[in-house]
């Protein structure tokens, strides 16, 4: 004879345990998900060390890997929960913790110039990007998504502007995996390209920052060229996404719907996220100038933010979607792409004439 406990019916425990189970598959799923990144990011930094590979660095590599696995191999929908936390909480911590890499002299050394590049920067991707989408006849929504992705910091930039302009999933996903492909694609030449480019470090690190998509792009493709590369390129690439959130907002403040729009008015924008792992990183640099730091423990911590960073890359290549990109994402990627070399192009030229 079955016994239930006083005022508790089968019917109540039912969901009770359907909803212990599904915590118990999320768990699994986001421990699928994080132990393959991790596995993919330590295969990298091997695979970093054979002769014709230590050009491309371990962070490229491990995006490489992360994109190959994810069209090879059958990667469980569940195991996306640890994919995307490593993809975006591991990054950011990643880039905090290579504060430490920085002192108050490195930033205040940078100078105005490479800032002032990377503004302007924001400002020819974006009209570049816009006036190319009107060419090509683009969607106006995805039009505006690939703009921000181009101009500020990628993905994020896109997730950010979305809610502002009411884009609907099918654009968002379209506009976000053609900037994480470009991305990848402008990486892998850059490191072709530029160590036959007689630039200094700062003419270097600058071209990097203010013309590669993602923050994890910009680290990817410094970290082969060195520190004081790397170092210039991240706060040149940090002042990009440092006015995603202006940027965000005054889009959503401009933006007017057609006529003829099929998006609902009362359509909530959300506001921004702010970047705050901005503040963390330049956090961390001011510590590491003022506070007295053990040589072991400032590399310790310089070791771990590059592993973090490289299992973030393994995650965003795991995160790489053809299928939306084959199916939606063609003429965004052909106007993105379009837009990026004429970027290339004309900070090229303004790196050589003003930073070599």
């Amino acid at each position: 004879m079955s016994q239930t406990m006083p005022g508790v019916s089968k019917d109540n425990r039912a969901p009770a345990t359907q909803a212990s189970r599904a915590r118990l598959q999320n768990a699994r799923g986001f421990f699928q998900g994080l132990v393959l990144a991790l596995l993919l990011a330590y295969s990298s930094l091997l695979l970093a060390n054979l002769p014709g590979l230590k050009v491309f660095g371990p962070m490229v590599l491990a995006i490489l890997v992360g994109m190959a696995w994810r069209e090879l191999m059958d990667v469980p929908a569940s195991a996306f929960v640890g994919i995307r936390f490593a993809a975006q909480r591991l990054l950011r911590a990643g880039i905090v913790l290579l504060g430490m890499r920085l002192t108050l002299g490195d930033i205040l050394g940078l100078g105005i110039l490479p800032l002032l590049l990377a503004v302007a920067s924001i400002a020819l991707a974006f009209g570049t990007t816009l006036a190319l989408a009107r060419r090509f006849a683009l969607e106006r929504r995805l039009g505006v998504l690939t703009a921000s992705g181009v101009s500020v910091c990628g993905a994020a930039a896109v997730l950010a502007v979305a809610p502002q302009v009411r884009a609907n999933e099918s654009e968002t996903a379209a506009a976000v995996a053609s900037v994480a492909f470009l991305g990848t694609i402008f990486t892998v030449l850059d490191l072709l390209v530029l160590p036959g480019i007689p630039w200094t470090d700062l003419g270097r690190g600058t071209f990097l920052g203010a013309t590669l998509h993602e923050v994890a792009h910009v680290v990817a493709a410094a970290y082969p060229f060195g520190h004081a590369v790397t170092n210039v390129a991240l706060l040149v690439k940090l002042t990009r996404v440092a006015l995603l959130v202006p940027i965000a907002l005054g889009i959503g403040l401009f933006w007017r719907e057609e006529p003829a729009s099929s998006v609902s008015p009362d359509k909530r924008r959300a506001r921004p996220p702010f970047p705050w792992f901005v503040l963390g990183f330049l956090a961390v640099a001011l510590l590491g100038s003022f506070v007295p730091v053990p040589p072991s423990v400032r590399q310790g911590t310089i070791d771990l933010a590059t592993f973090l960073l490289t299992t973030a890359m393994a995650a965003i290549g795991l995160s790489a979607d053809f299928v939306t990109l084959r199916r939606l994402g063609y003429r965004a990627f052909a106007v993105g792409a379009l837009a990026s070399i004429l970027l290339v192009l004309v900070d090229g030229l303004l790196v050589t004439l003003l930073l070599r």
